[in-house]
């Protein structure tokens, strides 16, 4: 890890620790935007790591924005943080300015139909989109949908659509998006090649799949900590071996998981990196099914309260391995792409998931 690096870690650890508490995830699950950490984030330019600085943004790699990412996620914020990132990670591929405001993300793709029509002086948008992240805090809307000349991306206000408000487990803000003829200028719209389609379909998986990561550790330490605290028989149950097996099966998972999503990064930063994040979301999500139930073994039914903070995690990770593709999605896709190879070509394609890496 560099300095950089070192520093963005330590910054985003402390600025969460301070404003990111239980009390403040309880808020915005009932519906309270946490404004003070947003604030914070854009005014230490944490909301735009990982964008060149000749674009607008902060300067770092897609490494130093996605630790941000999972170490945000350790602590369940709330906010349209990775929505953010990749909406300003997009527009800085298209050339379209950088958004300094919150922003979430409806696209056509995952079963929603959103579509551009050429109309005097620019666009109109129709079309829906459901389950967008925080769309009701959004104050701008990135909006992916299709033409008769390809894929488009606009920059939309809010205003401008109708907002159907839901959530998702996790009480985290899933809204249902309606766009009926919305007028769009030109000068907000951009044509998206099929490379960067590519590149945001991919990117958003990897994503969650590395705040779930991050969700994975925080219910780790919860965990091991919990069981050290916990006196049964006149000793810490983390004395007893079943609770030990436990312990070691969840630190398993959530290695597996880290190192899956490291890999899936370097890959994307290198260029490449479909089959690695394809794999990383499919690893994740198993690592979930399987953490989730050990980590509140571990506690008991205190696990289950809403006084216990464990829940705020774990919730997170049975919301989150459904989005931007689930286990059966990705299985689907990596499957089909394994039946077009001949026998001899599937032991080289498993072991080559690294070899574009450098050291």
């Amino acid at each position: 890890m560099n300095k950089i690096s070192q520093i963005i870690q330590e910054t985003t650890e402390k600025i969460m620790k301070d404003l990111c508490t239980k009390e403040v995830v309880e808020a915005a699950e009932q519906g309270i935007f946490p404004t003070e950490l947003w604030q914070t984030l854009v005014e230490t330019g944490m909301t735009t790591i990982g964008i060149p600085e000749e674009s607008g943004g902060t300067g770092g790699s897609l490494a130093d924005a996605l630790t941000f990412l999972r170490i945000a996620a350790q602590f369940s914020a709330s906010i349209p943080i990775a929505e953010t990132f990749v909406a300003n990670w997009l527009l800085s591929k298209i050339g379209l300015p950088l958004l300094d405001k919150t922003t979430t993300i409806a696209s056509f793709q995952y079963g929603n139909l959103i579509t551009f029509n050429e109309a005097s002086g620019g666009w109109t948008i129709s079309g829906s989109a459901h389950d967008v992240p925080f769309a009701r805090y959004a104050e701008a809307i990135l909006v992916i949908g299709q033409s008769e000349q390809g894929n488009m991306v606009a920059i939309v206000d809010p205003d401008t659509c109708s907002i159907e408000e839901g959530k998702n487990y996790a009480g985290e803000a899933r809204d249902h998006l309606y766009f009926k003829d919305v007028p769009v200028e030109s000068d907000n719209v951009s044509s998206l090649s099929e490379v960067n389609a590519n590149e945001f379909y991919y990117l958003t998986a990897l994503i969650r799949g590395v705040q779930m990561s991050g969700a994975l550790e925080r219910i780790l330490e919860l965990s091991v900590k919990y069981s050290k605290e916990r006196i049964q028989f006149g000793r810490p149950i983390s004395k007893f071996q079943a609770i030990q097996q436990h312990i070691a099966i969840l630190a398993g998972e959530v290695s597996a998981a880290k190192a899956m999503t490291e890999l899936a990064m370097k890959s994307f930063e290198a260029g490449s990196g479909k089959n690695q994040i394809i794999s990383a979301k499919i690893r994740v999500g198993e690592a979930a099914s399987i953490a989730t139930p050990i980590a509140h073994q571990v506690h008991g039914a205190i696990g289950f309260t809403e006084e216990h903070a464990l829940q705020q995690s774990t919730r997170r990770l049975w919301s989150w391995r459904d989005e931007y593709g689930n286990e059966s999605h990705w299985a689907k896709i990596l499957g089909e792409e394994v039946l077009t190879m001949e026998a001899d070509d599937l032991w080289p394609f498993i072991t080559s998931m690294n070899s574009k890496i450098s050291s």
